[in-house]
């Protein structure tokens, strides 16, 4: 039968399962000894170089084996016996690190009375828990080659990319086909998954789901083998979920001696995301990266994964400092692998991308020489996010969340209640690009956006004309930055990303007009996957010009040509110059030559020959020709003074 089988003597106990980022990297041999004590079991246990030494001499000679089945059997189940008894004390020393860090087990319970969730109940975890995570003792298990070697020569892996926390819908659908409904609102969604949770049976499996997370989650937050994981910003910890892929990143590095080499495959958000900003640091400070490739997956190089997701192959040496690396972005054929670096490469320079991104350390997807000499003209203007003195500042926020505060959506309008502005809902320069879905209490809104602040009737951000922004944007779409000025008394889900400053409506008027144009929008297409999170806005150049400055108005009065087109915008017609929308543009013809002209203008404040402005409307192959040549026209009518 099978189970008589021998397996290949060189592949068992090589070939190894468990939980590769939970467990001991180094064992400590008084750590280990402290608990040898307890173990009724082989003496050689009372010393952790004698239990390795024992371990690898019994795998040794299983592995050169020439004896019959039934005596490699015997020995093999020494082995697992032997293996079986000291990951026992492994487990031990492990969950001694998860207490020394303060983590504790969470368990999630249900509230009867209120027929929810209930508060975790808080333990101190236990050794059940500990085997629960199937850890792998990488230090054991390979010890010659991490405690000999100093680390493995080589390692190559496609990690999974998923975002470690609990995922609803992915757990519910399991128990109904409804839960795959593609256009499931989420009160739907919330009403079905109250109806399934009356089952006791999926309530427990719910709770029991739901306990498996907080306490590795803490671990991979607190772990020394985890430093890299949470990135610091301007002093100040960066909230951001846990990726698998991040933790398998730094876990390679952990695990590569001194010179060793990596090939990792992973998404694109490791040179882009927040997140990820300490593990650049990592890459960029302690190893040696040799190659950085790019892919869209629009020829579908992984199954089952959006078409425009892009990922990368990643090759570092551990050991020494990047200074400049060989990188190419947005490839289709893995072909084009086999020649890289050799062909299709650019040379990044870390110190260009401490330039253009000091916070983040975002990369910027160059594809030639050209878009790094465009990047290098617009670093004389500042940052977004730079605060700066005598002049306006802007700061972005993200109001409502479309899950944590969904208690707050009505579905249906009412005479105390304001919108809520979806991302979805609007486009550049136009508001009404959909209906509302929802609305909120303006009383529960404002005591929401207020917090803790004491409410003394001050005005707020959504009672004021202010800028917003999709923060859903690829690079792979026709446009990347989508952005318009919206009427008083609106809210924003976090789709909508918006400003909380109270600034004048010709700044608003000002920055939609430079955030929709082809200039800005080429500079972010060159640093965003799919989101435009507050980092890679921030890190956008912006010139900080006001009214007294030359280009400021003829900029502004385009802008509210395109923004006032209903009674909502009357007093910020007024306030720039117009008598009232009915001067705002309704034609397409007219909002047209309106917007190429605002990027004709926004080309030469930017300082761009045309030639660099003729190349940035290249690389928005979506947009229709005739909208590119009119910017084009534009650009020249304004040199020619013809636009002013």
């Amino acid at each position: 039968t099978v189970d008589q089988l021998e397996p290949l003597p060189n592949i068992d106990f090589n070939i190894l399962a468990g939980n590769s980022l939970i467990g001991l990297l180094r064992v400590d041999d008084q750590d280990f000894a402290k608990y040898a004590d307890d173990l009724a079991t082989a003496s050689y246990f009372k010393d952790y170089r004698q239990a390795l030494a024992e371990k690898n001499r019994l795998i040794e000679t299983y592995r050169h084996a020439s004896v019959y089945a039934d005596d490699l059997r015997h020995l093999r189940h020494e082995i697992e016996e032997k293996k079986r008894t000291a990951k026992a004390l492994l487990d031990r020393l492990l969950l001694d690190q998860f207490q020394s860090l303060g983590i504790k087990y969470e368990e999630a319970t249900w509230d009867e009375k209120k027929n929810k969730e209930g508060k975790p109940r808080k333990r101190p975890l236990s050794e059940t828990d500990i085997q629960g995570l199937k850890p792998f003792h990488w230090g054991y298990e390979f010890d010659e080659i991490l405690n000999k070697k100093g680390g493995f020569d080589a390692i190559l892996t496609n990690p999974p990319w998923e975002i470690f926390k609990p995922n609803s819908k992915e757990f519910f659908q399991e128990y109904s086909d409804l839960i795959t409904k593609k256009k499931m609102t989420i009160h739907e969604f919330e009403s079905h998954q109250t109806k399934l949770l009356k089952d006791p049976d999926v309530r427990t499996a719910w709770l029991q789901y739901l306990s498996e997370y907080p306490h590795q989650s803490a671990f991979f937050r607190s772990a020394p083998q985890c430093k890299n994981q949470i990135s610091v910003i301007n002093g100040k910890k960066a909230g951001t979920d846990i990726n698998l892929y991040k933790l398998f990143t730094e876990q390679c590095f952990n695990l590569l001696r001194q010179g060793g080499h990596c090939g990792i495959v992973i998404p694109s958000g490791i040179y882009t995301d927040l997140g990820a900003k300490q593990l650049r640091h990592m890459l960029f400070d302690e190893t040696a990266i040799t190659g950085l490739f790019g892919f869209e997956n629009r020829k579908e190089i992984f199954d089952g994964v959006h078409r425009s997701y892009k990922f990368i192959v990643l090759t570092f040496e551990k050991g020494g400092v990047t200074k400049q690396f060989p990188a190419a972005f947005m490839r289709l054929n893995v072909e084009e692998l086999d020649r890289f670096p050799q062909e299709g490469a650019i040379e990044m320079s870390v110190d260009l991308i401490r330039r253009l991104s000091p916070d983040s350390l975002s990369l910027m997807e160059f594809k030639n020489d050209q878009d790094i000499h465009i990047a290098e003209k617009m670093l004389r203007f500042p940052l977004l996010g730079q605060q700066l003195e005598d002049t306006w500042n802007l700061h972005l926020a993200r109001e409502f969340d479309m899950t944590n505060d969904s208690h707050l959506f009505k579905n249906s309008p009412g005479p105390t209640r304001l919108p809520l502005v979806q991302g979805n809902m609007f486009h550049q320069f136009e508001l009404e690009f959909a209906t509302p879905k929802y609305w909120i209490e303006q009383a529960d809104g404002r005591a929401e956006l207020l917090g803790r602040d004491t409410d003394e009737g001050q005005l707020l951000a959504y009672q004021t004309y202010r800028v917003v922004h999709r923060r859903i944007g690829r690079n792979t779409d026709q446009r990347t930055l989508i952005s318009c000025v919206l009427p008083r008394n609106r809210f924003c889900a976090d789709t909508a990303q918006t400003v909380k400053d109270l600034l004048p409506g010709a700044i608003h008027l000002f920055v939609v007009a430079l955030f929709n144009s082809f200039v800005i929008d080429a500079d972010l297409r060159r640093r965003v996957t799919a989101h435009l999170d507050m980092h890679f806005m921030y890190a956008t150049r912006i010139p900080r010009l006001t009214e007294h400055d030359k280009a400021f108005s003829p900029i502004v009065e385009r802008a509210a040509r395109l923004t006032c087109t209903t009674q909502e915008y009357d007093d910020l017609a007024k306030e720039v110059g117009l008598k009232n929308h009915k001067e705002g543009a309704i034609d397409s013809t007219e909002r047209a030559k309106l917007r190429a002209e605002l990027d004709g203008l926004i080309a030469h404040l930017y300082g761009l020959t045309e030639e660099e402005f003729a190349y940035i409307l290249t690389t928005f192959p979506l947009v229709p020709d005739p909208v590119k040549e009119a910017a084009r026209n534009a650009y020249r009518d304004v040199e020619r003074g013809l636009i002013r």
